[in-house]
C-alpha cells in the first residue's frame, strides 16, 4: 500500500492534546451516560466494521486506517490523536498488524495518556503463525489472521464482550446484536468448509502476491504459495518471483490471485512467465472498501474472497 501520510511530531500533538484534555494534558473519563453513544476508535477498517454492526446506533465509530493505506505503518494525523484521546474503547487487531508494542498505535495512545483499561486487543484468543526469512527462521507474525472467518468470530465475540462491559446501560441491546453477527460468522465459517471440500484436491492451491492467507489456507485445508512474505519487506524481487515459478510448474497450479491492495506488475510476470492465467476479480487481504463498494463489510468481504477462491478453482 501507499505511505501516503506523516508522522505528527510531539509539538504538534501537545497542542490537540491540550485542546482535547484537561490542563494536565492527561485524558478524562469519557463513559457514556444514559443514552449517550460510547466513543469507539478502531485501527482499520475490517475492525470498524465490525464495532458498526455490533453496536449499531449506541456507539460512534472513529476508524484510523483508511482503505488504501498501509495498516502496517500508518502515520497519524491531528484528528486521530484528537478520537484516540476522546475515546471510550480503542479496539486494535494486534498480532503486529500496528507495528506491535513498539509501533505507531501504541505511540499514539501512550501520547494521548489512554487508559489500559480501555484498549482491547481483538486477537487474544488466536494462536499467531508466523512468517519466515530468507534462512527459513520463523521470526515475525503473520498479523492476517481476519482473512480466516473462525478468527474472525473470535474477533467479534470479543469485541462484543468489550462493548457489553464499557456500556453497561446498553448491555442487553449489545448483546443481541452481538449475537446475531457471531453467529453469520459461523455460518459462514461453515460455507468455507463446504466450499473448499468441494474444489477439486489437486486444485486446491492458493497463490498470491504477499503471504496474507496463511491462516485461513492453513485452516480449511488449501496449499498456498506467494511472491513476497509480507508489504513491509522487498516487493517482487527477482528471486522471489523464480521461486514461485518453479512453485507454480512443480503443483501445476490453476490460477493466479492478486489482491485489491498490491501492484499487479509482479504477478502479471509470474503470469507470463508460467503461462498461467490470473483471476478475472481480485481477492481482498488488508482491508474492505470504501462505503459502496462492492466489498464495503467484513460480511461482504468473507463471501466475496469464497465465491471468488472457488469459482477460480473449481474451473
Amino acid at each position: 500500500m501507499k505511505k501516503v501520510l506523516t508522522w505528527v511530531g510531539l509539538s504538534l500533538l501537545s497542542v490537540f492534546l491540550l485542546a482535547a484534555c484537561g490542563d494536565d494534558g492527561k485524558s478524562e473519563s469519557n463513559a457514556p451516560r444514559g443514552d449517550e453513544p460510547l466513543k469507539v476508535v478502531t485501527s482499520f477498517t475490517i475492525i470498524a466494521d465490525m464495532a458498526n454492526e455490533i453496536g449499531g446506533d449506541l456507539v460512534e465509530v472513529y476508524n484510523l486506517v483508511p482503505t488504501g493505506t498501509d495498516p502496517h505503518e500508518y502515520e497519524p494525523l491531528p484528528n486521530d490523536i484528537k478520537a484516540a484521546t476522546d475515546a471510550d474503547v480503542l479496539f486494535y487487531n494486534g498480532l503486529n498488524l500496528e507495528g506491535g508494542e513498539k509501533g505507531w498505535f501504541f505511540k499514539m495512545v501512550d501520547t494521548v495518556n489512554q487508559k489500559e483499561e480501555n484498549i482491547f486487543s481483538l486477537t487474544e484468543r488466536v494462536e499467531p503463525m508466523y512468517l519466515t526469512d530468507e534462512d527459513g527462521r520463523e521470526e515475525e507474525i503473520n498479523p492476517h489472521a481476519f482473512i480466516d472467518p473462525a478468527v474472525g468470530v473470535k474477533m467479534a465475540e470479543d469485541l462484543r464482550d468489550a462493548l457489553v462491559k464499557k456500556h453497561p446501560a446498553k448491555s442487553d441491546e449489545i448483546q443481541k446484536r452481538g449475537d446475531a453477527y457471531v453467529q453469520r460468522l459461523k455460518e459462514i465459517d461453515k460455507e468455507y468448509e463446504e466450499r473448499i471440500s468441494d474444489i477439486p484436491e489437486d486444485k486446491r492451491i492458493l497463490v498470491t502476491s504477499e503471504r496474507a492467507f496463511q491462516y485461513m489456507t492453513s485452516h480449511y485445508g488449501l496449499k498456498e504459495a506467494y511472491i513476497w512474505e509480507i508489504d513491509t519487506e522487498e516487493n517482487g524481487s527477482p528471486t522471489q518471483i523464480k521461486n514461485l515459478v518453479e512453485f507454480i510448474k512443480t503443483h501445476e497450479v490453476p490460477v493466479l490471485f492478486i489482491e485489491s491492495n498490491v501492484d499487479a506488475r509482479p504477478m502479471e510476470t509470474v503470469a507470463n512467465e508460467t503461462g498461467v492465467s490470473i483471476a478475472k476479480k481480485k481477492i481482498f487481504s488488508d482491508e474492505i472498501g470504501k462505503p459502496g463498494d462492492e466489498v464495503d463489510t467484513y460480511v461482504k468481504y468473507l463471501n466475496y474472497n469464497i465465491n471468488l477462491i472457488h469459482d477460480e478453482l473449481s474451473k
